[in-house]
C-alpha cells in the first residue's frame, strides 16, 4: 500500500508544504516535468503558483514536443508558447528533444517494445513529476501516468506510444488502427519503461498532481472548454499509479454535479484501465493510504 499526501489548499504555500510531506532530498540537477499547454488552452499550471516551487528547488522546467501538429511541434515554437505561458519568467525551459531522443527499454511490456524520450532527459538527476489533474480526449484523463509517459517521449516516441508501437512517424501514427484499450497500455508501458530508467540510472522522481481548472479537456488542447467541476486539491506520492488512482477515486466519490462529465469522458476512453494495467506490469500499487496534510 503507497502513501499518498493530499491537501484541499491549492497555493503555492501547500504546495510545497506537501512535497516536503513527502521526506524526499532532491540531489544535483533537478527537472520539473509540467505541460507547458497548447497556444490557445488555459488550464496548464501558472507561474504564480508553482513558479516560487520550481524557483526554490532550482528547477529547470523540461518537455518534449508533440507529435500532432501545433505550436510546440517544433521547439523554437515550443519555446515561445512557453514563455507566452509564464514559464521563462520563474525558471529555465529544456525542450528535450530539441537536440535528439534515445531508446530505453519497455521491460514488461506487450505493445512497445522500447520508448523514445528527449535526449536531454539524460542531463536531470532528480524528477518532479508536476501534473494537472483533467479530461483527455485520447486518454480519458491526464495525471502523473500520462504526463511521464507520452510527456516525457520525444516527438516520435509520441508517435510511436499512439500508435501502440506501429510507427514512429508523427505523420503517420495519426492514420494506423488500433484498440482503445491498447493505446492505454501503452501508455502505461511508456510509463513504466521511464520509471525504470530512472532507477536503473540512479536518479530521483517524486509524484504531484495539481486537481485545479478540472476540464474534460487536456492542456494540449488549443480550444480547452471550461472547468466542469470545482477545484479538489493536491495530491503527492513517491507512487505514480497510487497517485492517478487517487485523482480517479476523488472523481468518483465528488458531490460536484459537473464529476459526471468527467466520469463520462475518462469511461469514454477507457481510462481507469491505466491504473490497474500500470499496477500489473510492477509500475506501483492501486491500493494507498491517503494523509491529508
Amino acid at each position: 500500500m503507497s502513501k499518498v499526501y493530499f491537501t484541499r489548499e491549492i497555493t503555492p504555500q501547500s504546495l510545497q508544504r506537501i512535497y516536503e510531506a513527502l521526506g524526499v532530498e532532491l540531489k544535483g540537477k533537478v527537472g520539473v516535468k509540467v505541460s507547458t499547454g497548447e497556444a490557445g488552452s488555459k488550464g496548464y499550471l501558472k507561474a504564480d503558483l508553482i513558479g516560487p516551487f520550481v524557483k526554490g528547488l532550482n528547477g529547470t522546467i523540461i518537455e518534449c514536443n508533440t507529435a500532432y501538429n501545433g505550436k510546440r511541434n517544433t521547439a523554437e515554437e515550443h519555446l515561445e508558447v512557453a514563455r507566452e505561458h509564464g514559464f521563462t519568467s520563474f525558471a529555465d525551459v529544456d525542450i528535450m528533444d530539441a537536440d535528439g531522443e534515445f531508446k530505453i527499454p519497455v521491460k514488461s511490456g506487450k505493445h512497445l517494445k522500447y520508448d523514445i524520450i528527449g535526449e536531454n532527459f539524460k542531463k536531470y538527476d532528480s524528477i518532479i513529476n508536476l501534473a494537472h489533474g483533467k479530461g483527455h480526449a485520447m486518454g480519458g484523463f491526464g495525471a502523473n501516468l500520462k504526463n511521464q509517459s507520452i510527456g516525457i517521449a520525444s516527438r516520435n516516441g509520441k508517435a510511436y506510444i499512439h500508435s501502440c508501437g506501429q510507427t514512429e512517424d508523427p505523420n503517420v501514427c495519426w492514420t494506423v488502427k488500433y484498440e482503445q484499450k491498447d493505446f492505454i497500455e501503452s501508455m502505461a508501458e511508456a510509463a513504466k519503461a521511464v520509471s525504470d530508467y530512472i532507477k536503473d540510472e540512479g536518479k530521483q522522481i517524486v509524484y504531484i498532481t495539481v486537481m485545479n481548472a478540472i476540464s474534460v479537456d487536456c492542456d494540449c488542447d488549443a480550444h480547452q472548454g471550461d472547468p466542469v467541476m470545482g477545484d479538489l486539491g493536491i495530491i503527492a506520492s513517491l507512487d505514480p499509479v497510487a497517485n492517478d488512482q487517487v485523482f480517479i477515486d476523488m472523481l468518483w466519490n465528488s458531490t460536484d454535479p459537473g464529476h459526471t462529465k468527467m466520469m463520462e469522458r475518462v469511461d469514454r476512453q477507457e481510462g481507469r484501465h491505466i491504473t490497474e494495467y500500470a499496477e500489473e506490469i510492477g509500475l506501483g500499487s492501486t491500493k494507498y493510504e491517503l494523509i491529508e496534510i
